[in-house]
């Protein structure tokens, strides 16, 4: 275990110091037509979830460009598209409502991180506005804004995450088939067998 660690928040600004000025300011309770933007171009975001006992999950959501829809200045709504069924963060909702959520839109640092409640909705009419590819989602997560924040692209400069140069060929990432099988130590489970599950997943449960 490391030493020397912080023991409070009071610590902690008496190490690093009180926040710049201006990353106060652009702290915004809605969302202005800049995030309105942002979110009809984004096809991802980061969604961090807390339950009542305070274990966090943090998941990706996505799809195409916009599919988290603005509701008006305070909601938004994402669509819960066909998945394992875990519901890891749905239940967390269930117990407590806060929420995090950071848009990407690939090659631009910045993100846009939201943090507010949210509440599960089934509401037919609301499921139909967030059809996908046909589809309508289960359910939707629908999210009443309290901070929205643009970050500084400092984090993806620094990881080069939109530079193609920087990204490893594709004979040395990492084997997912071969990830998945150990994880689960099935018995008589190959490799091969975890692929053709995932294609078929990614095939035909997508949406």
């Amino acid at each position: 275990m490391p030493e020397d660690l912080i023991a409070d928040a009071e610590e902690l600004r008496d190490y690093v110091g009180e926040p710049i000025q201006r990353t106060l300011e652009k702290e915004l309770d809605h969302l202005d037509h800049h995030c309105v933007d942002f979110l009809a171009r984004s096809p991802i975001a980061m969604l961090s979830t807390s339950g009542a006992d305070g274990r966090c999950d943090c998941s990706p959501r996505g799809g195409p460009r916009g599919f988290a829809h603005v509701l008006d200045p305070k909601h938004l709504a994402l669509p819960d598209y066909k998945g394992n069924r875990r519901q890891d963060s749905h239940v967390n909702v269930m117990e407590n409502p806060h929420v995090g959520l950071l848009f990407l839109i690939p090659g631009l640092g910045e993100t846009l991180r939201i943090n507010g409640t949210a509440q599960l909705s089934r509401d037919p009419e609301l499921l139909d506005r967030l059809e996908t590819k046909g589809d309508p989602p289960q359910l939707a997560l629908v999210v009443e804004a309290d901070e929205v924040y643009l970050h500084c692209a400092k984090a993806l400069i620094r990881s080069e995450l939109w530079d193609p140069s920087t990204w490893l060929p594709a004979t040395e990432l990492p084997s997912v088939n071969q990830i998945y099988r150990d994880h689960r130590d099935t018995p008589g489970l190959t490799p091969d067998q975890v692929g053709r599950e995932l294609e078929e997943s990614y095939r035909t449960r997508l949406w």
